[in-house]
């Protein structure tokens, strides 16, 4: 999973509000249901300290429908110049929570966000294509953004005035053409809007023209699903769902390569990493391609949030893997160590602050554009709960059968 939703929050200051809310709507109550309990958050906002002009924000956004359906979630984070971040999350959140504090409560937010799938709906024909994206529920969250091949001349009717064999070389050919013009449009949005994976239904003949035709980079993102197309008598709610299992199937996938990735690298050695003292000396040094960390983390911030939202004093940041634990941060996202003195031997000495691990973690990798995944439980061994795998190594980069860069010793595993 990409994590640039991150992004608005690197360099801001807190305090900020981070909002956990359950954005499902009964068929009696509706829009009632969001509204009351959002409410109830707000004025714990309100008791924590948030100002009013960072509530009205909040107000404006939970106005703002999901217009998704069934069960689903959202996290919301703003500090004094606004709303930063507004993510719906695939299913409610473990904890519904409001907390006005320095830093923003990422991990729930995150592991919601490993859910999501950026995914491109390409339906076809043989004349064009309707473009849209689709929710985690695999239903059309927009209107479709129609092209059109631009060659018309679709049906093999004779007339009498014109050989059969013509006419049927005629819409082929306009068949053909329109697969290319399609597969071209494909290409380009592939190309600039990056999706994870590309959705082709429609029309099987249409569809078997347009793969043909693709270039490589779309053709390795590229998924066929059954029952979907630009004609109204398509059943939505039928390729809603199998739009839906599509995702789910492209999830697993995603997080069992890097998980393999991961426990490979970790087995030989090299290519990967464990722990926060190696994960955070490969992050200062830019070399991280996807962090890892386990689910036990995100289940450590759940219930700190409720603890928090019980009145306890420890922070929404304190979990039991890591015992609350911080890492020092500097103005850039790679001004990364465990301890101030790493970074002031740097010459970093201005704009140095003491961040929970986890959202220091992220705000490393967001700024060198890595992967983020979660392991299960018994997926993968990881000290601290954290990992990574690396885009490159070399002679600095920490081992465990070597002494690391951050000279622990100590945590070398016997052989």
């Amino acid at each position: 999973m990409t994590i640039e939703w991150i992004k608005p929050l690197v360099g801001h200051p807190g305090p900020f509000a981070t909002v956990y809310l359950d954005a499902t709507r009964s068929v009696e109550a509706g829009d009632r249901d969001v509204a009351n309990r959002w409410r109830a958050m707000r004025k714990n906002l309100s008791k924590q300290g948030a100002p009013d002009p960072v509530l009205a924000e909040l107000d404006e956004a939970v106005g703002r429908p999901t217009r998704v359906r069934g069960p689903h979630g959202r996290v919301l984070i703003a500090d004094a110049g606004g709303v930063l971040v507004d993510r719906v999350l695939r299913e409610p959140p473990s904890v519904m929570a409001a907390v006005w504090h320095r830093v923003p409560s990422l991990l729930q937010a995150a592991r919601s966000a490993d859910e999501a799938v950026d995914a491109l709906c390409v339906a076809v024909d043989r004349q064009g294509a309707d473009f849209f994206p689709v929710g985690t529920d695999g239903a059309r969250t927009g209107e479709p953004d129609t092209f059109e091949g631009g060659h018309d001349e679709l049906s093999k009717t004779s007339s009498t005035s014109t050989k059969r064999a013509t006419i049927e070389s005629r819409a082929e050919d306009s068949w053909r053409r329109n697969a290319e013009a399609v597969a071209g449009e494909i290409d380009r949005r592939v190309a600039s809007q990056r999706p994870e994976v590309v959705l082709l239904t429609g029309d099987v003949r249409a569809v078997n023209l347009v793969r043909g035709e693709l270039g490589q980079q779309a053709t390795e993102v590229t998924v066929e699903v059954a029952g979907g197309g630009r004609d109204a008598g398509v059943h939505q709610e039928a390729f809603a769902e199998a739009v839906a299992d599509a995702l789910d199937s492209f999830r697993a996938r995603r997080s069992e390569q890097v998980l393999a990735e991961l426990r490979e690298g970790l087995g030989r050695d090299s290519g990967a990493v464990a722990g926060v003292e190696d994960v955070v000396a490969v992050l200062s040094r830019g070399q991280v391609k996807h962090l890892v960390l386990s689910e036990q983390l995100a289940d450590d911030a759940a219930r700190a949030l409720r603890s928090w939202t019980d009145g306890a004093e420890n922070g929404p940041d304190a979990g039991s893997l890591l015992n609350g634990r911080q890492l020092w941060i500097g103005p850039d996202p790679l001004h990364i160590g465990v301890a101030r003195a790493q970074l002031e031997g740097l010459g970093v000495n201005e704009g140095l602050e003491e961040l929970p691990v986890a959202s220091a973690l992220m705000r490393a990798a967001v700024g060198q554009d890595s992967g983020l995944v979660f392991a299960p439980q018994g997926s993968v061994e990881l000290m601290d709960g954290v990992g990574a795998t690396l885009r490159w190594e070399d002679d600095g980069t920490p081992h465990e059968s070597a002494a690391s860069m951050s000279g622990d010793g100590g945590r070398l595993r016997a052989l």
